[in-house]
């Protein structure tokens, strides 16, 4: 095999990969756990709204946040990316996280909401019916 068809091969077993996790999440109304730049822009493209959850496993206020956003997931329009800081340092670093939990409502591609720190459901709720689509 050469090379450019080794490249051709792994970007199609990518991309089958994300298409399943991203079925996967949508079936359950599971959050998706996003792992790198080029899964989270298919994210972004492929939902009209998305909730972005940044956070990190060692976070105890992301912890606590976990179910609200999870609940969020499942009962609401919104689809809700999960993005892990130390997994992701390059993606936290072009959205400028620099706190965690950090919340970030996207509609259309374009971020139209920011929040920093633990948020009440109620909040989220509101924001998630502002902004989702007709």
């Amino acid at each position: 095999m050469t090379e450019g068809t080794d490249t051709d091969e792994l970007s199609e077993i990518r991309q089958r990969k994300i298409e399943q996790l991203q079925t996967a999440g949508e079936q359950q109304n599971d959050p998706i756990h996003i792992n790198g730049t080029g899964e989270f822009q298919d994210v972004l493209d492929d939902h009209a709204l998305v909730l972005v959850d940044f956070y990190a496993d060692w976070c105890g206020p992301c912890q606590m946040i976990e179910p609200i956003v999870e609940r969020i997931a499942a009962d609401t329009a919104a689809t809700v990316a999960k993005v892990d800081v130390d997994a992701n340092q390059p993606l936290a670093q072009e959205y400028g996280i620099r706190g965690i939990p950090a919340l970030m409502l996207v509609r259309d591609g374009e971020v139209v909401e920011r929040m920093t720190g633990v948020q009440e459901e109620g909040t989220l709720r509101s924001l998630v019916e502002q902004y989702a689509p007709a």
